[in-house]
Parts: C-alpha cells; sequence; structure tokens
C-alpha cells in the first residue's frame, strides 16, 4: 500500500509538538507498514528534530496510550488511540483535491434510467477504485416495471423465479408445484409468463398447464406488490468483501470472518448505514465507536459518507477495512463519490420522472401512489 498523500510537516509550536509527531508516525507506519523508529520518522521530514527529542516525544505518547512496541528494542507502531485522533485532524481539514477522485467521479456521472442498476455498479466501481469492500443503502424508485420473469428448475417440485425490472433490479421467489414440474413444463410456463408481462405470442398449453401458469402469475404478482408496498426496511448492496484478502490484517481466518460477519448481518449493516445518514457528513468509527453493533469489528475500521437526492439525504456509502489504511487518499474517494452519486441521482430521476420514497415502518396505501406491474410498452 503506497500513501499517496502526507501532511506537510511544518514544525508547530512547542504545544502542539506532541500530536506534530505523532501524526507523522502514523503517516509512516501507514505508507510502510513497519514499525517507526526514531531515526526513521527523523529522516521522514522531522530532521528539525533530534533523534533524542523524538524518543522522548514517544516515551510521552506511550505512556499516554498512543503508542506501543512489539519488540522492546524495536520502533513504535500506533494504537487504536492513535488513528482516531489522526482520522479526527483529518476530518477537521479541507478536503484533498486528486486526480484519481476526480476520474472515479467522472466514471460514477452517467445519467441513467436504470437507477437501481446504477447504484450497485457505483459500489463496484468504488470498490475497484479503494481496494476495500463497500456497502450501500438505497431508497427504493417508483414507476419501476417488471421486464421479464425467469424460472430455474431447482427439483420436480420446486424452482426459482427471478424477477427483473426495468430499473436493473433482480428479485427472487422460490415457488412450489404440488404435482411437480418437468422441464418442459417450465419451458411452457416461461412462455406463458412472457406472454402476460410484455406481451409476446400466446403460448398453446394444456388446461392443467395453464391452471398452473395462472397460479404462478397470480403467486408472483402478489409477492411483487407485497414487498413494493412493505418497504420497512432500507435496500442494501454490498461487494468487495473478497478483496480484504490482499491486506495482511486480514489473512488469518478469524480476522476475515469479523468483516464477514459485518457483511453478513443486514440489521447491523441497516444501523451502521442509518448513522450515517443522521451524522449528515463524512465520518471514520472503529473500535469503541462500533459498540452499538452485535458483532465487535477489532482491528477494522469504517469510513461513511451519507448521498443525496434534491438535497435530501437518502442513503449512505460504507467502506470496510483494516485500521491500517490510506484516510486521506480514501476521504477524497469517498467524498467525490457521494457528490457524484448525488448528482447523477438527482439528474436521472429529473430526467426520467422518477419518484423515490424511503423505508418506513407503517406502508404507505397502494392507492396514494403509481404502481407499474407490467411492461405495456410493446
Amino acid at each position: 500500500m503506497v500513501l499517496m498523500y502526507r501532511i506537510v510537516h511544518k514544525r508547530p509550536g512547542k504545544e502542539d509538538r506532541e500530536k506534530w509527531v505523532l501524526t507523522g508516525l502514523v503517516e509512516l507506519y501507514l505508507e510502510t507498514g513497519r514499525p517507526v523508529g526514531s531515526d526513521a520518522l527523523r529522516l521522514a521530514g522531522f530532521e528539525s528534530l533530534s533523534a533524542a527529542t523524538i524518543r522522548n516525544y514517544f516515551a510521552k505518547l506511550e505512556k499516554g496510550g498512543f503508542l506501543k512496541q512489539q519488540h522492546s528494542s524495536g520502533g513504535r507502531i500506533p494504537t487504536e488511540q492513535a488513528y482516531k485522533l489522526y482520522v479526527e485532524t483529518l476530518l477537521s481539514e479541507e478536503p484533498a483535491k486528486e486526480k484519481e477522485a476526480e476520474q472515479l467521479a467522472m466514471k460514477l456521472s452517467k445519467e441513467t434510467r436504470e437507477v437501481a442498476s446504477y447504484l450497485q455498479k457505483a459500489a463496484e466501481t468504488l470498490s475497484a477504485a479503494t481496494g476495500y469492500a463497500i456497502f450501500t443503502s438505497s431508497p427504493r424508485f417508483d414507476q419501476d416495471l417488471l421486464l421479464d420473469i425467469k424460472l430455474i428448475e431447482i427439483d420436480t417440485h420446486r424452482c426459482l423465479c427471478a424477477l427483473i425490472t426495468d430499473f436493473g433490479t433482480v428479485h427472487t421467489e422460490l415457488l412450489y408445484a404440488e404435482n411437480g414440474l418437468s422441464h418442459l413444463d417450465l419451458e411452457k410456463i416461461s412462455a406463458y409468463l412472457q406472454w402476460r408481462i410484455s406481451g409476446t405470442e400466446t403460448p398453446l398449453l394444456t388446461e392443467e398447464e395453464e391452471r398452473v401458469a395462472t397460479q404462478f402469475y397470480r403467486e408472483i404478482l402478489l409477492r411483487h406488490i407485497a414487498s413494493h408496498s412493505n418497504f420497512s426496511a432500507e435496500d442494501l448492496y454490498r461487494t468487495g468483501l473478497s478483496r480484504l484478502l490482499a491486506y495482511s490484517d486480514f489473512n488469518d481466518a478469524t480476522s476475515l470472518a469479523i468483516g464477514l460477519s459485518l457483511f453478513e448481518n443486514e440489521t447491523d449493516l441497516r444501523q451502521v448505514l442509518k448513522r450515517a445518514t443522521q451524522e449528515g457528513k463524512l465520518s471514520c468509527w472503529m473500535g469503541e465507536d462500533l459498540d452499538f453493533l452485535t458483532a465487535a469489528l477489532p482491528g477494522c475500521s469504517l469510513i461513511l459518507i451519507p448521498y443525496k437526492i434534491h438535497q435530501t439525504i437518502v442513503g449512505a456509502i460504507g467502506l470496510l477495512g483494516p485500521q491500517r489504511m490510506p484516510y486521506r487518499h480514501l476521504f477524497a474517494l469517498m467524498q467525490a463519490s457521494s457528490q457524484a452519486i448525488s448528482e447523477t441521482l438527482t439528474r436521472s430521476l429529473y430526467k426520467f420522472k422518477i419518484a423515490f420514497r424511503q423505508a418506513q415502518k407503517n406502508p404507505i396505501p397502494l392507492s396514494s401512489r403509481s404502481l407499474f406491474i407490467e411492461d405495456k410498452r410493446v
């Protein structure tokens, strides 16, 4: 990992010198991943201090809980307390402008009607740019049509039904046929569903096949309507967990399982993202900041930022990684992503006349809004 931007080591006043030394040590450790000794720090922009003076500062910082030594004769590494102070310092500064952040924003700036699919692709793009796991929450978009229904055979009595919408979302349902289904039965039922959804050529079915196909169709639509109207929890997109394998912090099974535990726990993910929207700005949490989760995340950091539609916060973007990350660089990428996603969604919803709504405990009655089911444009 290469730290792309470093704090300018301008010698501060005497009262701020400990923090100055600590910040320099944290940045050097983030860049190299190796314990930092007094000579190494001195050569990294602290030539105005003697090695002995730096060691004195190290001793004070270690006593204060900001540094620790893996070996008595080795250099120091930052503690969680040091990371927190460093992150707070960065968050209080003006955001850095980076060429990579500008390039990322350009990739995310693409007006589209497939808004749900866009958010998934945005998460993938951000994960690839950062090299870490990404998760996002999303509002739900109305005026979404069912474009396609696909049936996948599981066994003689069950099939998986995939519902594909105009906005690029995919919903799955498990369907059961009491009298069993052959491969040919599924093909005929699929043809019937295509006819009902998009008006293709009317299929030739026996009375029994039409009965089962009609039953499937009604079941699928009722489940889709129920899911659409009872939007009580934010939609989630998550990707990039496998990218964490590239970092030594996640090389052992226990550490990786910790990260996986968050991704598999939708309740915790929604809690994190909800708090990020309430925070209303870029934030970074680690250690006791995450005590509200059902499972602890030792050694992990979360970077979070909300995004907006028409100046209203509607969701948030989260990044999961180890505590040793290039925070300055990642903050710039997250801010650029949030701004680009906010502007793109705002323009897209205005251009394509799409409405959105956020999750709520009491669902809105169906009669109070438009609900498009079948694609009748053909």
